[in-house]
């Protein structure tokens, strides 16, 4: 099939965007990469009157060092992420998530803007954007809000955008340099969608967790902040921590639902097992540090 016919505009302003978007009236749909969207627009199960491409505001690409703040323009594509060296130092996770997303191919044009605004509750970014804290910068002629991502997303491919708004930066706090990472999926083939997955990060100081990010992704309607599990975990020494029980804390947080790729009660098993053995895992190696 071929999509509806639809008018295309490339703006090179954020106002110029935001613009269009408050005259369409909800009849627009922003286009960034377009990994999604393509195929919704060939099978015609998204039909916008206006096809708005972000690509030529120089605003929303690239990635740059703030203070205690990292900003990842919303089109930077995913590939860029894994080039960074920045990223790879300061907020290793991120790119450990970027890696599983889709494949090279769709890395190099999909963007880490899309991801997160699409709201696909099994994907990487969005969970790695609640477990790290990060604040999403949305854009119209009504001005410019800062959302929270574990307030950001409402169910599955629902967020806080509203028809008029853009997502213009993503804002991933600063992490101690001797933080560990947590990530760990099950997919059915590399670059799919994963069946369950948690992503997080864990900042140590005098042997004990005092920052803790934890995230689940595919384990519910959207991505699933583990706030038992983190509060759990604030204060604990390493050698002193049940990954067990933590795990079953942060399944507690968890909605997971059947679907024709896997059972509820697959991923809840799952969900603890891998939950467990990476949380293990890591403690071993930051107690090893």
């Amino acid at each position: 099939m071929k999509p509806a016919p639809f008018d295309y505009v490339a703006p090179t302003t954020i106002a110029e965007a935001c613009a269009i978007l408050d005259e369409a009236g909800g009849g627009a749909t922003v286009i960034a990469g377009g990994q999604t969207l393509m195929p919704l627009l060939n099978l015609r199960m998204s039909q916008p009157f206006i096809l708005v491409d972000i690509n030529k505001i120089p605003e929303l690409q690239g990635i740059t060092k703030e203070t205690g703040f990292t900003r990842v323009g919303p089109v930077t594509r995913q590939c860029d992420v894994l080039t960074n060296a920045d990223l790879a130092r300061d907020l290793p996770v991120l790119v450990q998530a970027v890696r599983h997303v889709g494949h090279h191919q769709t890395r190099n044009r999909g963007t880490v803007g899309g991801s997160i605004a699409l709201g696909e509750p099994a994907a990487e970014l969005p969970a790695t954007s609640v477990a790290l804290g990060a604040m999403i910068e949305v854009s119209s002629v009504r001005g410019t809000r800062q959302v929270a991502a574990h307030d950001f997303y409402l169910g599955p491919y629902m967020t806080m955008l509203e028809p008029d708004e853009l997502v213009t930066a993503i804002r991933f706090p600063d992490w101690p340099a001797n933080h560990i990472t947590l990530f760990r999926e099950v997919a059915q083939r590399p670059g799919d969608f994963a069946l369950v997955g948690v992503v997080g990060a864990l900042a140590i100081e005098g042997g004990a967790i005092a920052r803790a990010g934890i995230a689940w992704f595919g384990m519910g309607p959207t991505p699933i902040k583990a706030r038992q599990a983190e509060a759990a975990l604030i204060g604990q020494s390493l050698d002193s921590i049940d990954p067990a029980a933590i795990a079953a804390l942060a399944l507690a947080d968890t909605a997971p639902f059947d679907d024709h790729h896997a059972t509820a009660e697959y991923r809840r098993t799952v969900g603890k097992r891998i939950f467990a053995s990476t949380l293990g895992a890591i403690l071993t190696l930051g107690e090893a540090a």
